[in-house]
C-alpha cells in the first residue's frame, strides 16, 4: 500500500467502532432470537420468515427508537403482535422482554488480540472510540470492557451517516487524509465515513447484524479503503 503518509511512521486518528469490532456483541441477539422463534413456535412462518418479519419490525423502530436492547425489546413484541393469533398477555409480554433484558446479562467478551493491539496503537495514535446507539447501555459496555483507557475520547452517536463523520472532523480538526474509521459495519462503518472523504479499515465480523449489511464503497483511490481480517492485523499497519 503506497501513500503520501505511511501509517506507520506518522501519527493517525483511528476512529474505532465498538460492537462486534472490540468485543463480542451480536452473537448475544441471535441467541435471544433463536430463544424467541422457538418460544412463538409459528405454525405457518419458518424461523426464516420470522427473522424476515423481525428484521423489518427493526428497521421500522429505528427512527424512533434507535438502537440497543431496549430497541431490540419494542421490536420482538412487536413481531409477536404481528404473527401471533393469541392476544398479548402480560405474561407473555414478560416472557418476551425476557429474552431481550438476558443480553444485558452476559460478560464483555473483548475479541482476540484487541487489547493488545490498542496498547500498540495508543502511544501512536489517537484513538477516539465512536459506537452508536443508547448512551448509558454503550457506555456501560465500555467501562465493563476496561478499555476506556486506551481512547483519547469517547463518541456515543444516535447514527454514523455522512454528516456525523463530516462533524467529527470539524470537531476534532481532523485530517481526512491521516483519519481512519476502524470497524466491521460496511452500512455505519465504511461507506458514510468513505463518503465523509475520511480513509476507513473494514474488518469483518461473521455474525455482523443483517441491517448493517451492504456492499462496500469502492473509492477511486484504493488506498482509502483498507480491508484485514481480524483486528490484531492493524499492528502490522498502524
Amino acid at each position: 500500500m503506497q501513500m503520501k503518509c505511511n501509517p506507520k511512521t506518522s501519527r493517525q486518528t483511528l476512529l474505532i467502532d465498538a460492537d462486534d469490532t472490540l468485543w463480542e456483541n451480536n452473537i448475544y441477539f441471535e441467541r435471544a432470537i433463536a430463544d424467541f422463534i422457538s418460544f412463538l413456535n409459528h405454525r405457518e412462518f419458518s424461523p426464516t420468515e420470522v427473522r424476515r418479519v423481525l428484521y423489518e419490525v427493526e428497521r421500522e423502530n429505528i427512527p424512533t427508537r434507535g438502537y440497543g436492547v431496549e430497541s431490540f425489546m419494542h421490536a420482538l413484541v412487536g413481531t409477536f403482535e404481528r404473527l401471533s393469533l393469541e392476544p398479548l398477555t402480560p405474561g407473555l409480554r414478560e416472557t418476551i422482554c425476557g429474552f431481550a433484558h438476558a443480553i444485558a446479562e452476559y460478560p464483555i467478551k473483548l475479541i482476540e488480540g484487541v487489547e493488545v493491539t490498542l496498547q500498540h496503537l495508543q502511544p501512536r495514535h489517537q484513538l477516539i472510540l465512536m459506537t452508536k446507539g443508547n448512551l448509558a447501555e454503550q457506555g456501560g459496555k465500555l467501562e465493563r470492557s476496561g478499555l476506556r483507557r486506551y481512547f483519547n475520547a469517547v463518541e456515543i452517536v444516535t447514527e454514523k451517516d455522512a454528516s456525523t463523520y463530516s462533524r467529527m472532523v470539524t470537531s476534532y480538526g481532523l485530517d481526512r487524509e491521516s483519519s481512519w474509521m476502524v470497524g466491521n459495519s460496511p452500512k455505519s462503518d465504511i461507506n458514510p465515513a468513505l463518503a465523509a472523504g475520511l480513509r476507513a479499515v473494514f474488518i469483518p465480523h461473521p455474525d455482523t447484524w443483517m441491517l448493517e449489511h451492504e456492499p462496500l464503497l469502492r473509492p477511486d483511490e484504493a488506498e482509502r479503503l483498507m480491508e484485514l481480517s481480524r483486528f490484531s492485523d492493524l499492528r502490522e499497519v498502524f
